[in-house]
């Protein structure tokens, strides 16, 4: 092999290259390659990215991939990332059409249609990428949100021992998640509700517990119950205490009550569906995302 100069390397690169990428024969490129590594000692692979614009491993005339999203997606996407807990992009991806059609009915993000469009096709491993220095400013997974003491206030306190023989409408709601071993991550749960009177149960499934899907989930049980909804006395979890929800029952003229912390004994109905219904039927495994085409 002939030891060349790095001068003369590069006026060779620059000769070489343009009538490697003037020549549309396959045939006379692999002998411009040939010829081009016998005089430099590259390998065949380096020579064609050095004579497509590349010199010893530094961009001379580099080509880079023109960036497919724009700052508008990338907030956007930090939106969804947040709502949902900042999980990865393989969780992300089957989430958004769930999330991103919720968070625009309740008021909470509206998006440019090919902004909309954008983020629906993006790919996990694209996500990923987007979030990758939202994810390093972050500091890891953010912490559950949990309802303020002034919201919490606005709802009041329904113990067992104040349900006097309601008339049927007034219910109690409760959520079963479907985490299995460790509640790291996203996870489905059923939202079930018990009415006091009839003893009358309904589950619907939630993909993840969000407060905004709890009323999407509502709307459309308000409309399939076999009586009027009156009244729902809840948890005093954070996705049944927040303003969504308080102004879900207000505007439909529910009656809207929480169980004190940590007395299950409060919403003994609905607990008690929780095990004869849900666990017996679906078990105590762990059950995410949705299912191939869903």
């Amino acid at each position: 092999m002939t030891t060349i100069s790095t001068t003369t390397r590069l006026e060779l690169v620059r000769a070489v290259s343009e009538r490697y990428r003037a020549t549309g024969s396959a045939e006379e490129k692999g002998r411009i390659l040939d010829e081009f590594g016998a005089l430099t000692g590259y390998h065949r692979k380096h020579a064609i990215r050095v004579l497509n614009g590349w010199t010893g491993g530094s961009a001379s005339t580099k080509r880079g991939r023109e960036r497919v999203y724009d700052e508008a997606v990338r907030q956007a996407l930090v939106v969804f990332w947040e709502a949902s807990d900042r999980v990865c992009g393989k969780r992300l991806k089957p989430l958004l059409p769930v999330l991103l059609p919720a968070l625009e009915r309740h008021g909470h993000i509206q998006l440019d249609p090919t902004v909309r469009d954008q983020l629906l096709k993006m790919r996990a491993a694209t996500i990923d990428r987007v979030l990758s220095g939202p994810r390093a400013s972050a500091g890891g997974r953010r912490a559950r949100a949990k309802t303020t003491p002034a919201v919490r206030r606005r709802v009041p306190v329904r113990t067992f021992a104040d349900w006097h023989e309601p008339p049927p409408g007034f219910v109690e709601a409760d959520l079963v998640v479907h985490c299995g071993e460790s509640m790291a991550g996203s996870f489905a749960s059923t939202l079930v509700l018990t009415d006091i009177a009839s003893g009358w149960t309904e589950c619907l499934a939630l993909l993840v517990r969000e407060g905004s899907l709890v009323v999407e989930a509502l709307e459309r049980l308000r409309v399939t119950l076999p009586f009027a909804l009156r009244g729902i006395d809840t948890d005093n979890g954070s996705e049944f205490i927040n303003e969504l929800l308080i102004t879900f029952c207000a505007d439909h003229g529910i009656e809207f009550t929480r169980s004190r912390p940590y007395r299950k004994n409060d919403q003994a109905w609905v607990e008690q569906k929780n095990g004869s219904v849900v666990r017996r039927l679906v078990g105590y495994g762990r059950l995410e995302g949705l299912v191939d085409g869903g």
